[in-house]
């Protein structure tokens, strides 16, 4: 598959900058055509003895702000503690050289030893969850920032950004799929009948790179940690050999479940990139945004349904001023 297949236009003013509300609802039927439902009409359309598994990730408080001068800020995303109070970080770095030191918020300094994509620093005295609390904000992606154009949080997006079930720390991006539902949601698919699991994927590093191959077979994927319950499993293998269909909300239960399908293995890191002409060995429904033109997300809608297909459904929602991306409105699609 090629990065320049995966383009498509969109207006700006579509880019949602806060939760979709109430949440409008693209759904593709096996036939590849496209109506608008509603959440409550979606989960009518969820079969009893069907499954739907969800990511209990929980966003990190990892942005950090610095002024540099009266007018200007530096902003530093902390993506991983390494020892000997070493940290892999991202920030703007073209203006600092090896030895630099910022100081951050709470009166820590840090050095910069190494630059690249990420950067090595060192960070003393380190810093702990508590000082991330105190001066971190949670990482919304960039294209929020600039259509809000404004660079920090607000408020509210202290819950927009974290599911109901958020519980497991560990990511760098929310699971935005989830962000439509409710617990009471929950509540009514598990009251008719319907299975609902809780996995694990810590999204990484890799929501922030741009894809830089023209041929995606060239793009090595980040790797994301995961983790899945062995009942869970069992639940959903049970589920399938009785002819049910397994629900994933979002690409990275979807990622999560056609890893271990292909390794075998319940929990590690997942490298898969998945795009058309993959299998889909687990997952029978698709729920998930609208995702940015030339990503891997959309790669792996392209792959559960076809190219062309997401491509005429898009254009369909966007007739129709869906909102895009990671504040914005729902998609479904059907094997």
């Amino acid at each position: 598959m090629k990065l320049s297949d995966l383009t498509y236009d969109f207006p700006e003013e579509l880019i949602a900058t806060s939760p979709s509300r109430p949440t409008r609802v693209m759904f593709v039927n096996e036939k590849g055509n496209p109506s608008e439902l509603t959440v409550s009409d979606l989960i009518n359309k969820i079969p009893a003895g069907d499954v739907l598994v969800l990511n209990d990730t929980k966003v990190l408080k990892r942005r950090v702000f610095v002024k540099t001068s009266d007018t200007a800020e530096l902003e530093i995303l902390f993506l991983e503690e390494l020892p000997n109070s070493t940290q892999k970080v991202l920030f703007p770095s073209k203006k600092y050289k090896v030895g630099d030191e910022i100081t951050l918020p709470n009166g820590a300094k840090m050095k910069l030893l190494e630059k690249g994509l990420p950067q090595l620093v060192e960070v003393t005295p380190r810093l702990t969850e508590s000082d991330f609390e105190k001066f971190g904000e949670l990482p919304l992606p960039p294209y929020i920032q600039k259509a809000r154009e404004e660079r920090h949080n607000v408020q509210a997006d202290e819950s927009w950004y974290q599911t109901a079930w958020a519980k497991k720390p560990g990511s760098f991006a929310a699971p935005t799929a989830s962000l439509h539902f409710s617990d009471a949601d929950l509540a009514k698919l598990q009251a008719k009948g319907v299975k609902v699991e809780k996995i694990t994927l810590h999204v990484g590093l890799g929501t922030f790179l741009p894809v830089k191959v023209e041929n995606l077979d060239d793009h090595k994927m980040h790797a994301e940690v995961y983790d899945i319950p062995e009942t869970v499993w069992a639940d959903i293998q049970k589920a399938k050999a009785s002819g049910h269909k397994v629900w994933a909300l979002g690409t990275t239960v979807t990622r999560t479940l056609e890893t271990a399908a292909r390794t075998q293995k319940l929990s590690g890191a997942s490298e898969l990139l998945l795009q058309e002409g993959s299998e889909f060995l687990v997952v029978d429904r698709l729920m998930t945004n609208f995702h940015q033109p030339e990503s891997t997300l959309l790669a792996l809608v392209s792959g559960f349904s076809s190219l062309a297909n997401v491509k005429k459904n898009y254009a369909w929602a966007i007739e129709r001023k869906f909102k895009l991306f990671s504040y914005g409105d729902l998609s479904v699609w059907m094997k």
